[in-house]
């Protein structure tokens, strides 16, 4: 079974009888739904949706955060989601990404203003506890970088190259440090 959002029918297979409904899912219509984040398990004849629970950010952990802070030598993100768990609203984590944890090439040319901007979501990957707020995070993959920007106009930033994402309403072109899209 995949994760399913909460409201999400859960499916369940034709053959046997109809299991006792646990903790994360509710009847409505007449169909079981999943009322919690998460993946369906049957234990004997009864349902449930486990609750994920957030837990602090770990070297190797893949997070996702927004900018808040921006200086010539760091970009500082807010993060709200550790490993695809989203955090508590208020419990957030601080992360730095230095220029030199950027991109992987080319590491004494980064300007942090034309990789990230303030309220950009930044998919990154921490590398060490920073000191006692805050996490290094690296964007150094391609997989890693901006995946949300919002244009000067206002619309949506669509990623052109891994370093430019262009306004669909102005076609203007704005710099940044793009995570490649997945599926591609």
């Amino acid at each position: 079974m995949s994760t399913l959002l909460p409201g999400q029918p859960v499916v369940l297979p034709s053959r046997g009888p109809a299991p006792q409904l646990g903790t994360g899912v509710y009847v409505r219509d007449a169909s079981i739904r999943a009322s919690l984040l998460g993946v369906p398990t049957l234990d004997a004849a009864t349902l449930t949706i486990p609750r994920l629970r957030p837990r602090p950010p770990a070297p190797n952990s893949i997070v996702l955060g927004s900018v808040t802070r921006l200086s010539p030598l760091q970009a500082l993100i807010s993060i709200s989601v550790v490993d695809g768990v989203p955090l508590p609203p208020g419990e957030e984590f601080t992360g730095v990404i230095r220029t030199q944890d950027v991109r992987a090439t080319e590491k004494d040319k980064v300007k942090i203003g034309n990789c990230f901007r303030g309220g950009d979501v930044v998919r990154g990957v921490v590398i060490s506890l920073g000191d006692t707020r805050s996490y290094f995070v690296t964007t150094a993959r391609n997989d890693l970088g901006v995946i949300f920007a919002t244009s000067e106009a206002g619309a949506t930033l669509e990623p052109i190259s891994w370093q430019e994402m262009r306004c669909p309403k102005t076609g203007k072109v704005e710099k940044r440090k793009c995570a490649k899209p997945e599926g591609l």
